[in-house]
Parts: C-alpha cells; structure tokens; sequence
C-alpha cells in the first residue's frame, strides 16, 4: 500500500524514468532513475522525505508573509525568520547526533512533536497581537524541527555503500525532491496566507512536517543501523577540515536564499502582485529542479571539488542581475537562470561531505551542510528584511548580490582543504567511474582531520 501510494506522489516526475519521448517511440532508454527504486522500500522513504521536507520552503516565507500581512512590519518578520533558522542551524545537527546513536525513529518523533507544538504556539501569538518578545520564543522553539533531508540522504547511502554511481544518481534524485519542495512550497504557503488567512501558510507547513516525519519513521526496513556511542570518533563531525570549508560557503550560499526569498516577496508586493512571490521563487527552483534531472545522468571525470568551487562561483555570478531588473517577469527570468548552478553543486556537496566524514558521523555531518545553509539564510532573510525596509526592494537584491561574493571567495580559499591530500596509487571508485564526487563510504580516520 504504501509502495502504491508514493508511485502516485511521484507519477508527475515520470519522465525522469521513461525517455521514450528522446528516442522518437523506441523503447524506453536505460535510466539511472528508473533502477534506483528498484529496492523495496526506496519510493515510500523518498515520498515521506518529500512531504516532511515542504517545511524547509513553507515555514519561513509563511511567516514573513503573515507577519507582514497581519503588523506591515517586514524587519520584524525578518526577524522571526531568522530567529527560527538560526535556531534550527543551532538544534538540527545535535539532533542528527542522536539520531546516528539512537535511530531515527527514537529522535525524530520527539523533536517533531516539539517543533509543531512551537508553531501552533507562533501562529497564536502572531494572531492575538500577543508580545514580539513572545513570537521570538516560539520561533526559537520550532527549530527544533529535524533535517529530513539529511535522514534520507543518510538511508541512500546505507542502502548504496560502496556503490558510488548508484549513491550520486540517489544524491541527484534528492536534489529533484529539494526543488520540487521549493517549487510548490512557496506557492502554498504565499498562496494560501495571501488568499485564505495569514496563518494558513505555517499551519500546512506544519502538518506536512508531521505526516512526512511520521510516515518516515514508520518504514523501520530501510532505516541506518544505529552507531551507539561506543563506536564514534571523538568530537564532532565539524573537525573535518573539509567539512569546515563546505559549511563556512554554506553560510553565505543560505544568505542569498534567505535575502532572494525576503526580497522577491517585497518587490511583488511593490509591484502590486504580492501573490505572484511564490511563482517567482518557483520559477528559480524550477531551473534548479530541471539541473539537478540533469546532472544526476551526467558521468563527469575528476574530483569534484573543481566542480564545487566553479558551481559557487557561477551561483555568485547569477545573483548580478537581479539587481538590474525593473518588472517580475524579467526577475522570473533571471531567477531560473540562477537557479541552473543551485542543485549541482548541492549534490556535489553532499558527495564531499561522504569523503570527509567518518561513517559513524554522516547523518550529523549532513546537517552541518544544513545548518551552514540554515545560519546563511536567518542572515540573508534578516539584512534584506532591513534594507527593504529602509531603502526598497529594488536595493534589497544587493543582499544576495554580497552573499554570492562572499561565497565565492570562501570557496576559493578553502578549495585545497576538498582536494585529495595525496594522489593514490589506485584511483578512487569516483574517479574511476567517471562520477562526480560519487565516493563510496568514507573511512573513519577520514573526518578525524581537524585543525590543531
């Protein structure tokens, strides 16, 4: 029943796995896509992944939008945003350390009942004009929400160890679901607080974090075999020197999602087509849903930290004309262009974070990714909140304009710190296979490289 179900969450994305249309009605050609769900269980953990990760699109620009709609105050709904990022950036990899000691079942159905009690107690206070003191508490509290993203890239890896090409279409195919989250995200959660009552946006995003997380943890088959504290390392993950550079970029590549999401919505609504936001900001997930399709097909040679580093700089550059653009289908425009770099250099972050992390570590250095992304993003979303406020929206683009530059720059920096730190004798199953950052399990002593 369940397999049933998520085959019909999925049937939309079925040309991804039927290329019949490519080949003029010949039989359907080979899919990587097509042989990754060939393992029982692998649709229904994806499908649960799908639904708990709508969140991650729907939270924080619902509450920027039912702030704003119920005070007109866009700083303050920064602000709420930012608070309820930072304090998911603070919480998700500590719950993602219990999780690899405990399994996800044991910690994720906790954390998730706090995370909607706190927004039940947001969206109160927001409606009842109840202190701005209170609504930062209850942001606080609902960061407790876990990286889902994180629990089903960690379930592909246990289920594909050893086999990089399999591992990097499965990395691919998660970067479709993260796009597809930011697609019809943002559409519900603006829609339906412009359209129905301010609140609506964050409530559904709510009951989607409870089904998904719910149903995840229910499929206890496919679930990674707890590490228990015996078998860790010790430390943190974020010892790893590489670790370290891929979350420092990831701070100024979640600032220019945050300040692109905040600014977007301003500049509608300055426009008059407020409403229109959430189709903008699709279309810039669009372009990165149909990248990400595409690079999970791709057999590129050589290490992917060359890719990694050209994929932040091509990010940065498209955030340039933004700022030169004076009507929203011109933003549409340049926003899906952007979006073109976003997913490829996710799926090859994730690849990196697998050669540096040990594989007791993976879950919770996953969600240092997220966290960097989750600090970036309460930053961007706050400094565009307080531009937009002060000197329009049209300026508000200059936000993530900074960010992508900073990203640049620290990619670039710490670009030797991802590079192998000797040339084996043997190639790598990644490099072998012509795969881009498609590593098999890491080895313990692997993230056990830390600055002295």
């Amino acid at each position: 029943m369940r397999w049933h179900t998520a085959r019909k969450l999925y049937r939309p994305l079925s040309f991804l796995t039927d290329l019949s249309v490519l080949t003029g009605g010949a039989p359907p050609l080979p899919s990587p896509y097509r042989a990754l769900f060939g393992r029982p269980g692998t649709a229904s953990f994806s499908a649960a992944g799908l639904l708990g990760r709508m969140p991650l699109s729907m939270l924080g620009i619902g509450i920027v939008t039912m702030v704003s709609q119920l005070t007109g105050r866009y700083g303050l709904a920064g602000a709420l945003s930012a608070t309820l990022a930072l304090s998911a950036a603070v919480l998700g990899p500590q719950i993602s350390r219990l999780v690899d000691r405990h399994g996800q079942r044991r910690v994720l159905r906790p954390a998730t009942l706090v995370s909607i009690a706190a927004v039940a107690g947001l969206l109160l206070s927001a409606q009842q004009r109840w202190a701005d003191w209170l609504l930062f508490v209850f942001a606080a509290c609902a960061g407790c929400v876990p990286s889902v993203g994180s629990m089903i890239r960690a379930r592909w890896a246990e289920i594909h160890r050893g086999s990089p090409r399999e591992l990097h279409t499965a990395y691919s195919w998660e970067s479709i679901v993260d796009e597809m989250c930011f697609i019809v995200g943002p559409i519900l959660s603006i829609g339906l607080s412009t359209a129905w009552f301010p609140e609506a946006g964050p409530l559904l995003a709510a009951a989607f974090l409870a089904a998904g997380v719910f149903w995840l943890t229910a499929q206890r088959a496919t679930e990674p075999v707890p590490h228990p504290r015996e078998q860790h390392t010790k430390g943190s993950a974020l010892r790893s020197r590489g670790l370290q550079v891929l979350v420092v970029t990831f701070v100024a590549t979640g600032a220019i999602f945050g300040a692109v999401d905040v600014v977007t919505v301003a500049f509608a609504e300055e426009v008059g087509h407020k409403a229109a936001a959430s189709l903008v900001l699709a279309v810039y997930a669009l372009g990165s849903c149909a990248a990400g399709a595409v690079f999970g097909l791709l057999h590129l040679k050589g290490h992917p930290s060359r890719r990694w580093v050209a994929g932040v700089c091509v990010m940065a550059v498209s955030m340039v004309p933004l700022q030169l653009v004076g009507s929203l289908p011109l933003l549409a425009v340049a926003l899906f262009v952007a979006g073109l770099s976003v997913a490829p250099t996710m799926v090859t972050t994730m690849a990196l974070v697998e050669e540096h992390v040990p594989r007791s570590k993976l879950t919770e250095g996953m969600s240092w990714t997220s966290t960097g992304l989750a600090v970036g993003v309460a930053l961007g979303s706050s400094a565009a909140g307080w531009v937009v406020d002060a000197a329009g929206a049209a300026r508000g683009y200059l936000v993530p304009g900074a960010a992508g530059l900073l990203a640049a720059l620290v990619a670039s920096a710490g670009y030797r710190r991802l590079r192998p730190r000797s040339a084996p004798a043997v190639a790598s199953p990644a490099v072998a296979g012509g795969l881009p950052g498609a590593a098999g399990p890491a080895p313990e002593r692997r993230g056990e490289e830390s600055v002295a």
